[in-house]
């Protein structure tokens, strides 16, 4: 994990991040219905520790937005909405166990590995098939997903994608990677 001060974004950085999350707001009005950019922007600031989150999520390629509120918290959840999966974080196995196990060929990281550097959890198959009602992701890439435990622990790994304009979730052994495969992720603020 990076020191404190390298999860931090310089008054600049912080700008440029906000004024492409707004414009991105404001162009996908459809994902945040009834959520205003003033409510967007107040919690940004009273959660300066999740920009860096967001900041890595834009920067691999995942165009997070926000797509709503968690009832409970009050907090606002951000995923990312890259029409394909995110382009940086493609050509990874699972998890650190699937890594481990592969004798060559081995991927540069995994996607657990990956998602918990950045600060941001995979999307759950719930998550991805709500997302999937926001638009249509997914139709030439595939995303993995949080997998469940008992698939987990008999060597298997979800993902999605969307075809035929029908969402699929699929599996595949934990240890396998394509270059056409990546990973979506949510963030809480």
């Amino acid at each position: 994990m990076a020191k404190q001060d390298q999860l931090k974004l310089n008054a600049s950085q912080r700008q440029q991040l906000i004024e492409t999350l707004q414009q991105r707001f404001e162009r996908n009005p459809g994902r945040h219905k009834g959520i205003d950019w003033t409510t967007v922007l107040g919690r940004l600031t009273v959660r300066p520790d999740k920009l860096w989150s967001l900041q890595e999520m834009e920067r691999t390629g995942g165009e997070p937005d926000v797509v709503g509120m968690d009832s409970s918290s009050g907090e606002l959840v951000f995923m990312d909405c890259a029409p394909e999966s995110p382009k940086d974080r493609r050509s990874l196995c699972y998890d650190r166990e699937a890594l481990d196990a592969r004798k060559e060929f081995k991927p540069e990281s995994t996607v657990m590995d990956l998602a918990a550097s950045m600060g941001i959890s995979v999307l759950t198959e719930a998550e991805y098939r709500y997302l999937q009602t926001l638009g249509h992701f997914d139709t030439k890439t595939s995303s993995w997903l949080r997998t469940p435990e008992p698939i987990r622990k008999l060597g298997g790994a979800i993902f999605g994608d969307r075809r035929y304009d029908h969402v699929f979730i699929y599996h595949n052994g934990a240890g396998s990677y394509y270059a056409a495969r990546g990973f979506r992720g949510v963030l809480k603020v």
